[in-house]
């Protein structure tokens, strides 16, 4: 039996689909080729926002359409938050957003016994975190490493801690023997994830910490170098910093959950720190990793927002200086507070504070390229076209030599200029 699986969302769920497909494999399903029927179809759905519900329904319907007469099986949140409406598609299996493995023997028994299957749970039961089998698709240089799920700090705007339910953290004994095991595979890189990892260790006996991870982590990492999902600002500390840099394995880049540039505006997303918080987290980064890049997220155009406020932000993102932005127009997701709140703003509105926003984040980035050039970055090399080979610097830009044949390898560039948004250079 082949398959054919479509993720949509977060990391997280990137993560969850490799690991499914290992489980899948063992099993003796095969993917698909490229222009071959799949018999099982598999979609591992996001809840993020109600476009994020659209695009999963869209996709299911999508696949089922191009395999016509395969079992088709959906997974995720958003199939957590809304079994009824995966039902509405003529799903086979139903399953939530946990319990992977026992997804896989799930998909096995409804090929086998012909039969549906439909399981989710309360995710607010959960206490254990699940171990799943870490690693990449065939081919990749970085791997990813779950290392934690769930949320409990319900943000107005945010529906994932009702379907990722409280903190669950892997002991870090066995984040180090999953390290040890990819780097004993030769990946040359580690991405850790998880839905929050800065509230990783709360939930074991006695409680650990995120810097407790990582320092077990790199013990273990050989050759391969550790990138950090995204944090959120409380995390970053004095100690946290400096027992990372401590390491020495750590990527010079990290992803810091910003959201707004405005105090009140955070107050009702119900975020824990101020911009006086975050900023002093940017200064922290910058100080014991020069040079780093720095990303974040932002909403824009949440209820309420004045032309004031969004003013506010925009001057905030400009004195931090971002590297790279991602830039989100609120979008109402039912369920959450935020969904009732007055002062909803039209598209139109939303638009043109994204557009401004992103102008902004923009000239932040073409000045931190600038920053690069006549600078030494290690790049780790996973594509090559025509004979130039494309990778990640340490700092999450992208640089591309002239030069084949440099896969998996991590080699050391003297950056010369720039091609639109990748850097380009030379190697040392």
């Amino acid at each position: 039996m082949n398959y054919r699986i479509m993720t949509l969302g977060c990391k997280v769920n990137q993560f969850e689909t490799q690991a499914l497909e290992t489980m899948l494999q063992n099993r003796g399903f095969m993917p698909a080729g490229h222009d071959e029927k799949a018999d099982v179809i598999i979609v591992n759905t996001c809840a993020v926002t109600a476009e994020s519900g659209r695009k999963s329904r869209q996709a299911i319907r999508k696949l089922a359409g191009e395999n016509p007469g395969a079992l088709v099986a959906v997974c995720g949140c958003y199939s957590q938050l809304s079994p009824s409406e995966i039902d509405e598609l003529g799903a086979d299996v139903i399953h939530g957003s946990g319990e992977k493995e026992r997804l896989a023997d799930d998909i096995e028994k409804a090929v086998v016994n012909k039969h549906r299957i439909e399981w989710t749970d309360d995710p607010f039961a959960r206490r254990i975190m699940e171990e799943l089998p870490s690693g990449a698709a065939e081919g990749r240089t970085r791997a990813m490493l779950k290392i934690q799920d769930g949320c409990t700090n319900f943000c107005s705007y945010c529906i994932i801690p009702y379907t990722r339910g409280r903190v669950r953290s892997l002991p870090p004994e066995r984040c180090a023997a999953q390290s040890e095991a990819l780097a004993a595979q030769g990946f040359r890189e580690l991405v850790i994830t998880g839905i929050e990892i800065a509230s990783y260790g709360r939930d074991l006996t006695p409680k650990q910490s995120l810097a407790d991870a990582i320092e077990a982590i790199a013990e273990k990492a050989g050759e391969m170098r550790i990138r950090l999902g995204s944090l959120e600002p409380t995390v970053v500390t004095e100690d946290f910093c400096a027992r990372l840099k401590k390491t020495g394995k750590l990527c010079d880049h990290f992803h810091l959950s910003l959201q707004s540039g405005c105090d009140e505006t955070l107050r009702m997303m119900n975020r824990k720190y101020d911009t006086a918080k975050f900023f002093e987290s940017v200064q922290l980064l910058r100080r014991y990793f020069p040079d780093c890049g720095l990303t974040a997220d932002l909403i824009v155009g949440f209820p309420g927002e004045t032309e004031e406020q969004h003013r506010e932000t925009l001057e905030f993102i400009r004195k931090c200086g971002f590297s790279s932005m991602h830039i989100f127009p609120y979008s109402k997701r039912p369920g959450t507070k935020a969904a009732e709140m007055g002062g909803q703003l039209s598209n139109a509105v939303k638009a043109k504070r994204a557009a401004q926003a992103q102008d902004a984040a923009s000239e932040m980035e073409n000045a931190f390229l600038k920053s690069c050039i006549g600078k030494n970055l290690q790049v780790l090399f996973e594509t090559e076209h025509e004979g130039m080979s494309v990778g990640h610097a340490a700092n999450y830009a992208q640089v591309c030599v002239n030069n084949g044949h440099l896969h998996n390898l991590v080699e050391n560039v003297k950056i010369t200029g720039i091609l639109d948004k990748m850097l380009v250079g030379k190697l040392v």
